[in-house]
This record gives C-alpha cells, sequence and structure tokens, in this order.
C-alpha cells in the first residue's frame, strides 16, 4: 500500500510500531522517503496529534493483531489491538476532520455461516477471538460512518497473499520456506478447511478505489465490501498446488489435524465491489502464487547469504 502510494505522489505519514530492517519498506528504501510516527494504536493521543500535525487526508487503518493462532494465545492483546485501535483511529479522525478513513476488516468477520459464500448482508456473527474482533471493528466502523457522516469504508479482503509479509509462520511463507529446504510442511488441520483468497496487489488497488469512490460519494459511508477471487480452496488443495508449482510434488504433506477454534469453511462473494465501484481482481490465484513464490525465493536465498559463516577452529 505505501510502496503503491508513494508511487502515485502522495506524502505518505506510517504509524511504526515495531521497525524490521527484512520489512519491505527498508528492502526497497522507502522507509527513509516517507514520514514515519514511531508508537501504537492504543496511544490515542499520539494517533490524534499525528492526524493533525501531519494535516492528513486520507486514513488507512491496516494496523492490527492478524494471526488467528495469536489472538487465541492472547485474546485481550487482540481485542486491544483490533477493536481499541480501531475506535481510538476512528474517534482520532473525526475530531481531525480527516476526509476518508479505509478500515481493514475481513471475512473473518462473517464467523460461521451455513449460507455461503458470504455476502455484506450476512450478519456478523463471529465467536473466536479473532473473528469476534473483526465483527467489533465492523460494527464500530459502520457506527461512525452513519451517526456523525464521516467517510468510512470497510474493506472485507479474503485471506491476503503475496511477498512481503514476514509472519513467516503463515502458510504460503511457511510451505515455502519448509519446501526450499526440502522439508515435508506440516498441516495444523486435517486439510480440509475451505478458504477464499485474495493477492496483495489486488488488495491495495481494492482499498484505494474504495478512498476515490467515498471521496466522491458520501453515500457510500459505513458501507462494507467484499474483496476475494470468490473461489472455494482447500488447505490441502493449495499445499498440493505450491508444491507442485515448486517442483517438490514428492514432499507430500503432514497432516497434524490439531487446529481448532476456526470457522471450517469461508468463501465470499464480490457482487457488490463489481457492481458498485467496478472492481475485479487482476491476478488469478495461478499468477499471484507464481509471483508470491519467486518473491520468497529470493528473500529466503538473501536471508542465506546474509548470515556470517561459522569457522570451525581446532585447539
Amino acid at each position: 500500500m505505501v510502496k503503491q502510494l508513494y508511487t502515485q505522489g502522495a506524502e505518505v505519514t506510517a504509524l511504526v510500531r515495531d521497525a524490521s530492517p527484512n520489512c519491505l519498506l527498508a528492502r526497497e528504501g522507502l522507509m527513509q522517503r516517507i514520514r514515519r510516527v514511531y508508537g501504537s494504536v492504543s496511544d490515542f493521543a499520539l494517533i490524534r496529534r499525528s492526524l493533525c500535525e501531519y494535516s492528513i487526508k486520507t486514513v488507512f487503518h491496516l494496523a492490527s493483531q492478524t494471526q488467528v493462532g495469536v489472538a487465541k494465545k492472547d485474546p485481550l492483546g487482540t481485542l486491544e489491538a483490533n477493536v481499541q485501535g480501531t475506535w481510538h483511529m476512528l474517534e482520532a479522525a473525526r475530531l481531525a476532520g480527516v476526509g476518508e478513513t479505509l478500515v481493514a476488516s475481513s471475512d473473518k468477520a462473517y464467523g460461521a455461516s451455513l449460507h455461503l459464500p458470504y455476502e455484506e448482508t450476512h450478519p456478523l456473527q463471529g465467536r473466536y477471538p479473532y473473528d469476534v474482533s473483526k465483527s467489533c471493528v465492523d460494527l464500530i466502523s459502520t457506527m461512525y460512518g452513519l451517526t456523525y457522516g464521516m467517510r468510512v469504508g470497510v474493506v472485507r479482503c479474503a485471506n491476503l497473499f503475496g511477498g512481503g509479509d514476514l509472519n513467516l509462520s503463515r502458510m504460503l511463507p511457511d510451505l515455502i520456506r519448509a519446501t526450499l529446504r526440502g522439508e515435508k510442511f506440516v498441516i495444523r488441520s486435517d486439510g480440509k478447511y475451505v478458504r477464499d483468497f485474495l493477492y496483495v496487489e489486488d488488495g491495495v488497488t481494492a482499498y484505494l478505489l474504495l478512498a476515490e469512490e467515498l471521496a466522491k460519494s458520501p453515500a457510500l459511508a459505513g458501507e462494507a465490501f467484499n474483496f476475494s477471487l470468490g473461489i472455494r480452496v482447500t488447505v490441502l488443495e493449495l499445499v498440493r498446488t505450491v508444491l507442485e508449482m515448486m517442483g517438490r510434488g514428492d514432499l507430500q504433506p503432514v497432516i497434524q489435524n490439531s487446529a481448532s477454534s476456526e470457522v471450517r469453511e469461508q468463501y465470499t462473494a464480490c457482487h457488490k465491489a463489481r457492481r458498485v465501484l467496478g472492481w475485479s481482481p487482476h491476478y488469478t490465484l495461478e499468477e499471484g502464487l507464481k509471483a508470491t513464490i519467486a518473491w520468497y525465493t529470493e528473500f529466503f536465498a538473501d536471508e542465506r547469504r546474509a548470515k556470517p559463516a561459522i569457522a570451525s577452529v581446532c585447539v
């Protein structure tokens, strides 16, 4: 998102909690070209000051705790980051007179449903820590949009994937790393969980398009939109696809079947985004996976080259 905004000539200010030397902004030399505010979404005074001091026109509220497993281990931290962080950002944006605020929700906000694919009219009924946090994010965002007339747009993306994600415990980075090492990938679930996906660059396009439409159409305030490929893919099918693309179909995955507190089947319909915004994904699943594999292959190769050689000394 930052890379795309900067390329288009925007003045970008980023809220940075933990700076990583390997993050995409640092690797591509963008970190020094943008304005940075160091802190957390839990610091309301910092957020309000930053929005006012830097005369922010549009907010892309992407900061959150994004790991389902971490949410289960640390529900309080997840609720503080995702739910409190959202009302902090929206209230600060209201007081600062920000133009548009785009809020990152998720298809997880819908929770489990007998009626699939998810549409924007489905109830928000998360039951597990991460899902609940996103259900709350949606409701709070809609409240600010409808009550205060703020131009708030809610973005419900399917599982985003692509290069640059340094949460290496996620399935795709972890799978690619294991495959490059010649190791069998361990699937935590039974492999039959169904998910929908979206390549990260299509996600960026979705955010930017919705921001532009919000600026033109105040009637969209508080509206939520699904963005995804609109497909049903099991975890096992995805793993096998990646293995075949990497030429390691011989590395059959290990089915651990230990996952819990997760919805078994999730995929979305994007009719509203197509009809109202004219949006559609540019990348197919295979095209996105090819680009993702290429990025992590280079990343892990650079990581290996950067490690100092260990000399063996006999005394």
